[in-house]
């Protein structure tokens, strides 16, 4: 995994420690929603994401895993496409 997020990391100008940590973070709040059906718990990881998370946080999120999300669980991945773009300004 450390080699997936390295390679991804520095495919979009990222410290891979960043990547990772968001990973771990997302990985985090989708455990907590495990337990609801599916697909409440990919909206409520997105939901947590987008109201918590900073811009910067967001688009770092979606912009260092658009290439190969495989290093997040299964959850994750399928919130990170609802994962709100991160405004220009």
């Amino acid at each position: 995994m450390t080699e997936i997020l390295t390679d991804a990391a520095h495919a979009h100008g990222l410290p891979s420690d960043q990547l990772a940590k968001l990973a771990r973070m997302a990985d985090q709040i989708a455990e907590f929603f495990q337990t609801y059906p599916e697909a409440e718990a990919v909206d409520a990881i997105a939901d947590h994401i987008n109201q918590f998370w900073t811009r910067r946080m967001r688009e770092d999120f979606r912009t260092g895993f658009q290439d190969d999300a495989s290093a997040l669980s299964p959850l994750v991945r399928q919130a990170r496409t609802k994962v709100r773009v991160a405004a220009a300004g």
